[in-house]
């Protein structure tokens, strides 16, 4: 059981990829169609990265990268929703409960809203939560940066935990 003097804490994740050609793009846990994709030591899905570091960073336990470091082999091409659910236990286990999701995918392309549904059932299951307690959005760079010349995105996510 968690010792915090507050019910519950928040979060903030942040994750970055250039984009690479080759499709296709891996995102909230499924497959987008799209001929580039975020390159990463790992499949590069930057909104499961996010999130595990929101929720790592809740629970004070340390990072994605402690957990999964980029100088471990194993961690070549791993399913970042297998990193998700890794986290979520330890979060659990800390006794801890996750409230709510909130996430920010910032990209000139793929679009995200077409894409928000199947993203926001995929990590809801990975996280042992009510699709409700999920949301996924995307918002533009306004061609700006080297977001909105489209050589990669970004995204924030925020995590609430619940004590118990």
């Amino acid at each position: 059981m968690s010792t915090s003097r507050v019910p519950f804490r928040t979060g903030i994740g942040y994750d970055s990829h250039r984009l690479a050609d080759g499709g296709p793009m891996v995102l909230g846990g499924i497959h987008i169609p799209f001929d580039r994709h975020c390159a990463g030591h790992s499949d590069g899905d930057a909104v499961c990265h996010a999130i595990t570091d929101a929720l790592l960073g809740a629970a004070a336990l340390g990072d994605i990268g402690a957990l999964f470091p980029d100088t471990d082999p194993a961690n070549k091409g791993k399913d970042s929703i297998e990193m998700l659910e890794v986290a979520v236990a330890a979060v659990q286990a800390a006794g801890w409960r996750i409230g709510n999701v909130d996430v920010t995918v910032i990209a000139e392309q793929p679009k995200i809203g077409r894409h928000r549904d199947a993203m926001r059932a995929r990590l809801s299951a990975a996280l042992g939560v009510d699709v409700a307690d999920v949301f996924v959005k995307g918002k533009t760079n306004e061609t700006l940066g080297w977001i909105g010349r489209g050589e990669g995105l970004a995204v924030i996510a925020v995590a609430t935990l619940v004590a118990g």
